[in-house]
């Protein structure tokens, strides 16, 4: 039999606000244990809370960037459970009427795209955080009540790979709307994932189980992939799946049981007696439209009509909103109307030593004008070659220095003389005479090994344009 799987993530984002949601108490990252509580966020007798109004406009923002139809009307309910790092035994949030609803994203996953609806937006309060040592849990309630902003799917998802994409998409978004710093590992954003499995056809929902505890987007897919394969195997062997939430175990790459799944019963949702129903208008939400940048989708199309940039690249530099602002201000500087091989330079060279000092492109020490003074040089007058180039724009990255002056200093003018390359020539010809034999057999790929071999003898400094024409020439 064929199974297909059901997926819906629910998506938790710490916005980005300087106060909690209902206090005012401060959300900043990395401070002292219980240094960032008072009666309010710890739910003392007598306390009130106050919405924190900036959060609930992100809220809005963030419905809004999402396609999502933000209420008129909005309140907030008491969420019952208990558990150590949620210090009211109750949780802020809300039940029937979110922030936003019926919402979509669209994806794309080799090419084909597909809608994926979001079923609802919301705002509430985080818990604490539970800090486990070998003889005891410790409690920090820094954590509790900072703004949470819950995104929730439709069952549309159908692999662990459209999964990622939707991630990825989303933390796209929310990056450009500065809502959230989306930072997974400071617990910025989490994401559970409703899972089951099903004969391909049917209508019915299977039995879901909810997975915790993915700290990655890869953990997300992993843990995805190997329940659907449980399930899948349960269901062929004659065994029953059961409602339950259960834990991604990293080390084992396998999800284990936690408890059983809660029901919206189960969390005796009422009304928050202590806040009113919140109403927006439509002037409001017009107002914070406004504040809505150039979304990724958007820019990505932009960019390929204005710089004539391919899908992937364009995809590639609009993936993080400094990096798209710091790719464009080099396509205008610019002069040719040929944007590609800044593009290549970008996502290349230039990511690659971003990525080996963990920062973003727009983070390397290379002004505008010293970058495209490097590509024109190897791009256009062909002083260096690109091999050199890329060891040049790390000579860059280090030092500061412009990349006339390294190629100065260091000697690394192009050779394009055919007269100097003659004598090296010989000598690969000499001692490669099989490659040779294979290019006059009909080989073209043996031509470029000669090449590469010339290239090696002079160090990366040979034009190879040229030294290709002169091996054609030599070996006829």
């Amino acid at each position: 039999m064929e199974y297909e799987a059901v997926i819906g993530l629910e998506v938790h984002l710490h916005l980005k606000t300087r106060s909690k949601a209902f206090c005012g108490c401060s959300t900043e990252f990395g401070q002292p244990p219980n240094s960032q509580v008072c009666p309010v966020c710890l739910g003392f007798p007598g306390s009130l809370p106050v919405l924190n109004e900036v959060a609930f406009k992100y809220a809005v923002k963030a419905g809004v960037a999402l396609n999502c139809t933000v209420q008129k009307e909005t309140k907030f309910d008491r969420k019952h459970y208990y558990y150590p790092d949620l210090p009211k035994n109750y949780q802020i949030s809300q039940y029937d009427q979110p922030v936003s609803i019926d919402g979509f994203l669209d994806v794309c996953l080799d090419k084909i795209p597909k809608r994926i609806r979001i079923k609802r937006v919301h705002l509430e309060e985080d818990a604490g955080k539970l800090i486990h040592q070998e003889d005891r849990s410790l409690v920090d309630f820094n954590r509790a009540g900072i703004p949470l902003l819950e995104i929730v799917t439709e069952p549309d998802i159908s692999s662990p790979e459209e999964a990622y994409e939707y991630l990825s998409s989303l933390k796209n978004i929310i990056e450009y709307l500065d809502v959230s710093d989306c930072d997974m590992e400071k617990g910025s954003l989490r994401c559970d994932a409703n899972v089951s499995v099903r004969f391909k056809g049917d209508k019915e929902l299977g039995v879901k189980a909810e997975l915790k505890n993915m700290n990655s987007f890869k953990g997300v897919k992993d843990a995805l992939a190997y329940e659907i394969e449980r399930q899948i195997e349960l269901v062929e062997s004659g065994g029953k799946i059961v409602q339950e939430t259960r834990l991604w175990d990293i080390k084992e790459l396998k999800t284990v049981p936690m408890r059983t799944k809660e029901e919206a019963r189960d969390y005796r949702y009422f009304p928050e007696p202590d806040l009113p129903l919140f109403t927006i208008s439509k002037e409001e939400i017009a107002e914070i439209e406004k504040d809505i940048p150039e979304l990724p989708k958007e820019k990505s199309l932009r960019f390929i009509k204005e710089y004539g940039l391919s899908e992937y690249d364009a995809r590639i530099i609009v993936a993080n909103k400094s990096n798209a602002d710091y790719a464009e201000e080099r396509f205008k500087a610019w002069p040719d109307k040929n944007k590609k091989p800044v593009a290549n330079w970008l996502i290349g060279p230039l990511a690659a030593i971003a990525s080996s000092s963990n920062i973003e492109i727009s983070k390397v020490k290379i002004s505008a004008q010293d970058l495209l003074e490097l590509i024109d040089l190897v791009e256009n007058k062909q002083l260096v070659s690109n091999l050199t180039g890329k060891a040049v724009l790390e000579e860059m990255a280090a030092t500061g220095a412009q990349a006339s002056s390294i190629i100065r200093e260091k000697n690394l003018v192009q050779i394009s003389d055919a007269g100097a390359l003659e004598k090296e020539i010989d000598i690969v010809i000499e001692e490669n005479t099989r490659s040779v034999d294979d290019f006059k057999a009909g080989k073209n790929n043996a031509l470029m090994f000669l090449v590469g071999q010339v290239m090696k003898k002079t160090k990366g400094k040979a034009n190879p344009k040229v030294v290709q024409e002169l091996l054609r020439r030599r070996l006829g």
